[in-house]
């Protein structure tokens, strides 16, 4: 796998920067400024990092607790009747967990290759 050219990590850095810049423009309540800024901040820290480093499953792994962090956040943080906000986190937490969840596997198999000095992995 080449640095920066993963489409799922692409989709991280993308949705992270929506979720994040969207609370300008979609009505806020309770946390959900610092639950959207929070989780896009650090969706667009993880895809660079999976971008800039591929095949490190703990990445991923970080990648998906976050999608799944901002999918619920909206019960979480009390601004599900917000419906731009909530919607928001909805869609752009399971579009990062879709991505995470298809990305993990083949980083998984590149990791250890790695390892394993390019051998298959048993």
């Amino acid at each position: 796998m080449k640095r920066w050219n993963r489409w799922q990590d692409w989709v991280a850095v993308i949705v992270g920067l929506y979720a994040a810049l969207s609370t300008m423009w979609t009505a806020q309540a309770g946390a959900s400024t610092l639950l959207m800024v929070g989780c896009g901040v650090l969706l667009i820290v993880c895809g660079v990092w999976n971008l800039m480093s591929p095949g490190m499953p703990v990445a991923e792994w970080v990648q998906l607790a976050l999608g799944a962090l901002l999918f619920v956040s909206p019960w979480i943080g009390q601004y599900s009747g917000q419906m731009g906000a909530a919607w928001t986190s909805w869609i752009g937490g399971a579009l990062a967990l879709i991505a995470a969840g298809m990305a993990l596997q083949p980083s998984m198999h590149m990791h250890a290759d790695h390892d394993h000095g390019g051998a298959p992995a048993h």
